[in-house]
């Protein structure tokens, strides 16, 4: 199935040939995936999505969804990893003035762009459940266990084992709380009403250092399977952004 194309030209963002977005690029404006040519290629998914958020009442997204909406220039304003996402419906735009915004939406722009679209269609005004599951236990959580689908935990473990403040501090940077659990944890809010926990083990002489993963059971009013194992895997690239610098 193939996608649109539109101008780079028309989107105030910085290209680089062969550079994959870095923490310069504070503003990052995404329509779609960066193709051939300077090309913004978006798909059909991400179409439908804009189609059905421009049809809805932006005063029942912004409340179901707890962001915020702008009457003066059609844009929702919604709160992802503590950073300010702003989405225009006129220019089908999706783009953050923040640092860790811009990461957000350029380096995981696979994974946020259509969850933020698809988290501001399908949330509900739902108070937590307060019971915090696995993914895999969710309706529709086979989609975990499979192949390239498994979170790759191991990473998070392997890394912050070894860098046991990194983790507070990479989880507080994405406006995380510090938790009870394990050895160290954090509840993180990739959206307004998704909380997730991630939990790590540092290990000792008997096991290796693990981490986990965890959702209220609220989620799957807000996010179809689909959209929560990638808003899964935000969370994990996110608190992992610094191995990458």
């Amino acid at each position: 199935m193939e996608g649109t194309c539109r101008p780079v030209a028309a989107i105030p963002v910085r290209l680089a040939p062969g550079r994959p977005y870095g923490p310069d690029d504070f503003r990052v404006a995404c329509g779609g995936a960066i193709g051939r040519e300077g090309m913004i290629m978006v798909w059909p998914g991400e179409e439908k999505a804009w189609d059905i958020l421009s049809s809805l009442d932006a005063k029942d997204v912004a409340a179901n969804a707890k962001a915020l909406f702008y009457p003066s220039d059609s844009s929702y304003a919604l709160t992802c990893f503590g950073q300010e996402i702003r989405i225009s419906l006129p220019d089908r735009m999706i783009f953050s003035e923040s640092k860790l915004g811009a990461l957000l939406l350029a380096s995981l722009g696979d994974y946020s762009r259509l969850s933020i679209l698809r988290y501001l269609i399908h949330a509900i005004d739902l108070p937590l459940s307060g019971r915090m599951v696995r993914p895999a236990d969710l309706p529709g959580g086979d989609i975990f266990a499979k192949g390239t689908h498994i979170l790759p935990l191991d990473k998070v473990a392997a890394y912050f084992s070894q860098r046991r403040n990194a983790f507070l501090i990479a989880g507080k940077n994405l406006g995380g709380t510090q938790r009870d659990y394990g050895d160290m944890s954090l509840t993180i809010h990739p959206f307004p009403r998704v909380p997730v926990i991630m939990i790590l083990w540092l290990g000792d002489h008997e096991f290796l250092p693990s981490a986990s993963l965890l959702f209220d059971s609220s989620c799957v009013s807000h996010l179809p399977p689909d959209i929560a194992w990638s808003t899964a895997m935000m969370v994990v690239e996110m608190m992992l952004m610094d191995t990458r610098s």
